[in-house]
């Protein structure tokens, strides 16, 4: 019973801690950036040193379930807020909590529970978020307590298979610890150029030490866990920086070590795979660290002593390189190549493409090694190393993904790579795949069974890569372009011929659905109208035709449309003003007709709509993810200012009324629910009504009243969602549907025949909403109380639909206005209603731009 009592006790304890004063929606994520903004009101209990002397009396005396929860108390004690004391009292009140860990860590028995370890990490981690380095060395046992908690972090790290998810909160605390010092400005020793080193040493021979252990034993490989890895690495590298030199001594000599070893291993007779597979696994992370730490490089704080030892540290990875490659195509160890690709990115962001790198003294060493002067050498050996992957490891998806990965950073051409892109184009490497991307080369781009579905996404970005590496020298060689399209030009033949044929269909998929991802990498390259327009020449009108038949074969299989919609979504893109073409040039409406068909193809009645009764595990893929696609691309040709709709109907073309019956028939086949649950369908369906209600009323007026009522209720319930996307669309959809419904009844006022016929066709749209003026009150009260309850995080929008609910509802509007106020208590009526005086003050009667502003600047004041 008194355990009982004492778990409760601590439970209130911590929820009271843990409560959002402040009504800040701190990220529960984000654990290590918490500050607990403790009431003043509650000083004195935590200025007495009795409080925090209880709960570390507690942790020592309850068993362990119970003391866990002491601990999670204390983490949030170590968490208050620095202004709730003067400075005297911060120092004292840090004493007193420094004093509890040197307990704790002088008897460590109870940290050998799981739960209690994860929350004293979490402890001491909190100790450096709210306290500087400066005021943590001026107390009294700080040397004392330093040594243990470095003593703990290296016992913690040595036994890694422990509790792994509480060493990020040790090396948070080493992390900022050594960020700090050069901010210290007292004189006492912070003893971090002692204890950081060991701490690096720590974590690299664990990591070594595992190895073995891991591969024997068939357990799971923390390398595998790589968001982990990477995460710990980032914070290692800070770390690592303290004492450089011991550092890269250390690594210099485990990695010849290993690799020396290595070698003997390649080269013996017996040639033992297991002992192989555990030498490649402790290179592996050998080539993390020093990734890691090249990658660590700061500017401010890097000197040539530090280049040079950078340079010693990466001969040893790019002599490496050339060791694993000269054993293709025989054998290859996924683990150290995407290591290497790992260091290579790092080396990249570091040494490659700053003009000011060029005297680093980290060529100096390599120059001497290797041969490698300066960074064109390395981008020779980048390239070479990317072509090496693509042509030997084609099987093997992660390799091939990271290799691409890497392929396209060095391909983007920001402003200060445009020399490195120029430089790029030169080397031999890159020339082979602008001339050789085909299934021979490059055996990841093979269509056969061999390969699965999923392997053909990563040609998308392939040729992204390859077709900025085309464009930085083709500029308006027309012919250039068709020499580099020649594979696709005779895969679509292939296509077409065996459709005319009618054998082979599988074959004729698979080729399809590789040759649209890889389109789809070529049009996002193509930024410019004069690229844009080589590629819809190409496409238009023979190889389009071959995609519309595709979707009209294989609608029902998501593997084949998908790629295909996404490819018709991505040539809608008006990106850099690439599809405004010239003023004779019919191309917009060409495209959007071609896009009309394919919408209309796929949401047709007897096709996606028949597929009846799906799952809740297939509905998204097999239903909404394809009407998700072709909504984004009916945005993007809406809003993309290339197209003027009027000609339509002018010249009797049914393409654009047939893609919007198309956009109705498919909505109503989603219900409310899945609008909102699915992001990426809410996503695009909320910004294509946005548009539609900006420019296309005509047609939202002319919808049945069931398809309006879907329309509103949808907004209606998009405007309290989550994420600021949709209810930032939905309330401009909104806004746009009571604006013209105002200026409507404005022209009704007016007793002209030419005003009478110009608002003819607001009249069933006004009918409408006054047989259901439930719907319009409905999403004023919901607008209101966001604002007035809510935390807001788009005010300006869901203002902005407001003016006009008001001035259609006045009388709504007053009872709304009564209800609220009544339901305040009695001390805040008076208060709520002068803020509502001043909501309407000196605002009009019209909806013009300058009597939109004053309401919006009335919400805000």
């Amino acid at each position: 019973r008194q355990q009982s009592l004492a778990m409760q006790l601590l439970k209130l304890v911590l929820n009271c801690l843990s409560f959002d004063f402040i009504g800040n929606s701190a990220d529960e994520s984000a654990d290590d950036l918490c500050t607990v903004q403790i009431p003043t009101s509650w000083r004195t209990i935590f200025l007495e040193p009795e409080t925090l002397d209880l709960f570390f009396d507690l942790y020592h005396s309850l068993p362990p379930m119970l003391s866990q929860l002491a601990l999670s108390c204390l983490v949030q004690f170590a968490s208050a807020r620095r202004s709730l004391f003067a400075n005297p009292e911060r120092a004292q009140y840090l004493g007193n909590l420094i004093k509890g860990v040197k307990q704790i860590l002088e008897n460590p028995q109870g940290l050998s529970d799981p739960g209690n370890y994860h929350e004293f990490c979490r402890f001491l981690a909190r100790l450096k978020t709210n306290y500087q380095l400066g005021e943590l060395v001026m107390v009294k046992d700080y040397p004392e307590v330093i040594r243990l908690i470095a003593n703990f972090t290296i016992t913690s790290l040595q036994h890694w298979e422990f509790a792994p998810n509480s060493v990020h909160y040790l090396l948070t605390l080493w992390q900022r610890m050594v960020a700090s010092v050069p901010f210290v400005k007292t004189t006492e020793p912070h003893l971090l150029d002692t204890y950081a080193p060991e701490i690096t040493k720590a974590y690299i021979t664990s990591r070594l030490e595992c190895v073995p252990v891991v591969i024997r034993d068939g357990l799971e490989d923390p390398l595998d866990d790589t968001p982990t890895v990477f995460q710990q690495l980032e914070q290692l590298c800070t770390v690592s920086r303290c004492e450089y030199g011991k550092t890269c001594t250390l690594l210099v000599q485990l990695f010849d070590q290993n690799a020396q070893n290595y070698q003997k291993l390649l080269h013996s007779s017996s040639r033992n795979p297991l002992e192989i597979t555990i030498q490649e696994g402790r290179l592996a992370w050998l080539v993390y660290f020093v990734g890691t730490f090249v990658g660590g490089r700061l500017t401010y704080t890097s000197t040539d002593e530090h280049d040079a030892m950078d340079g010693e540290l990466s001969c040893r990875v790019f002599q490496l390189i050339s060791l694993m490659d000269a054993q293709l195509p025989q054998s290859s160890n996924e683990k150290v190549e995407l290591a290497i690709l790992w260091f290579l990115d790092q080396f990249r962001k570091t040494y490659v493409g700053d003009q000011l790198q060029h005297t680093s003294k980290v060529y100096a060493r390599m120059s001497e090694v290797l041969g490698v002067t300066d960074d064109n050498h390395v981008l020779e050996t980048f390239m070479t190393k990317i072509v090496t992957n693509l042509k030997y490891r084609g099987r093997c998806e992660p390799v091939i993904s990271r290799t691409l990965q890497f392929l396209n950073d060095l391909s983007v051409g920001y402003p200060f790579y445009c020399i490195l892109l120029k430089r790029l184009v030169k080397i031999e490497a890159v020339k082979f795949m602008l001339q050789n991307h085909t299934s021979k080369h490059f055996p990841f781009l093979d269509i056969s069974n061999n390969y699965s579905l999923s392997d053909l996404r990563c040609r998308t970005v392939f040729y992204t890569a390859l077709t900025r590496l085309l464009m930085v020298d083709v500029g308006e060689d027309e012919n250039e372009f068709e020499n580099f399209m020649l594979p696709l030009t005779v895969s679509f033949e292939s296509v077409t011929q065996i459709f005319n044929s009618g054998f082979e269909q599988e074959e004729a998929k698979r080729m399809l659905i590789g040759l649209a991802r890889d389109l789809r990498g070529i049009a996002f390259a193509l930024n410019t109208k004069t690229s844009y327009t080589m590629l819809f020449d190409w496409i238009y009108p023979t190889y389009i035709s071959v995609l519309q038949r595709a979707i009209e074969l294989w609608y029902r299989e998501p593997a084949c449309t998908t790629p295909i919609l996404k490819l018709m979504a991505e040539f809608m893109q008006n990106r850099s003003q690439r599809l405004n073409f010239d003023v004779s040039s019919p191309n917009g409406i060409l495209l959007f007709r071609e896009t009309s068909k394919m919408i209309c193809t796929y949401g047709r009645c007897n096709q996606i709509l028949s597929l009846g009764t799906l799952s809740k595990d297939q509905v998204y893929p097999l239903k909404l993810k394809g009407i998700s696609i072709c909504y984004s691309a009916l945005r993007s040709a809406l809003c993309g200012n290339y197209v003027s709709f009027g000609v339509f109907k002018l010249y009797g073309d049914n393409h654009f009324d047939n893609v919007l019956q198309a956009f109705v028939k498919m909505l109503l086949s989603v219900s409310h629910s899945d609008l909102l649950q699915y992001r990426k369908l809410s996503q695009s369906y909320y910004p294509l009504l946005e548009c539609l209600t900006q420019d296309h009323m005509s047609f939202i007026t002319s919808l049945e009243p069931h398809v309006l009522i879907y329309i509103l209720t949808s907004i209606s319930e998009g405007l309290i969602a989550v994420d600021t996307i949709v209810s930032s669309s939905c309330c401009a959809s909104l806004d746009y549907i009571v604006t013209y419904l105002f200026k409507h009844l404005t022209k009704e006022g007016k007793k002209t025949l030419r005003c009478r016929e110009i608002s003819q066709d607001g009249q069933r749209l006004l009918h409408f909403m006054q047989q259901n003026p439930e719907i319009l009150q409905q999403m004023m009260s919901i607008l209101m109380n966001t604002i007035i309850f809510e935390d807001c995080r788009n005010q300006w929008s869901v203002s902005r639909p407001l003016l006009g609910l008001i001035l259609l509802n006045e009388k709504y509007f007053s009872e709304l206005r009564a209800t609220l106020i009544t339901s305040q208590a009695d001390n805040k009526r008076e208060v709520v209603d002068q803020c509502f005086r001043n909501l309407m003050e000196g605002v009009e009667q019209n909806l013009s731009v300058k009597n939109r502003d004053r309401y919006v600047r009335n919400i805000k004041l």
